[in-house]
């Protein structure tokens, strides 16, 4: 009987959230039926807000690896002093809302330094402004997986590495590195879906410019903002589509049904 009770409590969990996935779904199709929808985006502002979009998720996406790759691999293999609260830091990008992340930002160049380097770089309300907040919306997912990528890797190969005399940078790039290839990939695709999918801290540091800063949130922001809800349904599909392609890819590919 307490068995019975068990699984129908887990199972009748996972069918209702199922379910309140697929009334969000179904409350789309809905109103587009409601609404008599016809695809009314110009395929030129269309084809910009897919181009920027993927762009800018693209190279943020790139630059958090490379950044997250030595910082994840020192907390992941080493001991320092300041570990814990560098770690702990790290995750301030996970637990704080995107938008204060943005509002940051914007206080920092208001800053003598942050002025000096928006005067060269140009990134508020500017595309590069976008970049720079989805990199810190991401930086600390990326750093979290990797970080697990690099402890589920056996030090022990380290160890013999280094016994049959190995330096340091020739142990991580053969052997650390090749054995987290799945996790550096699967940890790519998944901050690049956040990245494309980022609004609050790049609304707030780039603006919402149709044709300059329009990705695909902004976008749908901007369709609400005009009531051209057919627009806005449109730009939420592709996003859901673009979205859900990436994650069929990561558990289909790479296999990570344990991670996600």
């Amino acid at each position: 009987m307490k068995n019975k009770i068990f699984y129908f409590i887990f199972i009748s969990t996972t069918v209702l959230l199922g379910l309140a996935f697929l009334f969000l779904l179904f409350s789309l199709i809905y109103e587009i039926k409601a609404e008599g929808y016809q695809f009314s985006i110009d395929p030129g502002q269309l084809f910009f807000v897919i181009k920027l979009s993927v762009f800018t998720a693209t190279l943020s996406s790139i630059i958090a690896i490379l950044v997250a790759i030595p910082v994840s691999f020192l907390l992941a293999r080493h001991q320092f002093p300041g570990k814990v609260f560098l770690d702990t830091l790290f995750d301030m990008t996970i637990v704080v809302s995107p938008i204060a992340i943005g509002a940051m930002l914007l206080i920092f160049f208001n800053t003598f330094i942050g002025r000096m380097m928006d005067n060269y770089f140009k990134f508020v309300f500017e595309v590069k402004g976008i970049i720079l907040a989805q990199f810190f919306v991401i930086i600390g997912y990326a750093i979290r997986f990797m970080k697990a990528s690099f402890e589920s890797v056996d030090k022990e190969y380290q160890d013999i590495a280094r016994t049959l005399g190995a330096n340091s940078f020739h142990t991580f790039s053969r052997i650390v590195l090749p054995l987290s290839k799945k996790g550096i990939v699967t940890t790519f695709l998944l901050v690049w879906a956040r990245a494309i999918g980022e609004f609050g801290a790049t609304v707030t540091v780039a603006g919402a410019t149709t044709m300059k800063t329009e990705t695909l949130p902004v976008a749908i922001f901007l369709s609400f903002e005009r009531a051209d809800i057919t627009s806005a349904i449109s730009f939420i599909f592709i996003l859901i589509i673009i979205s859900l392609t990436v994650i069929i890819i990561i558990k289909k590919v790479f296999q990570f049904h344990r991670v996600i």
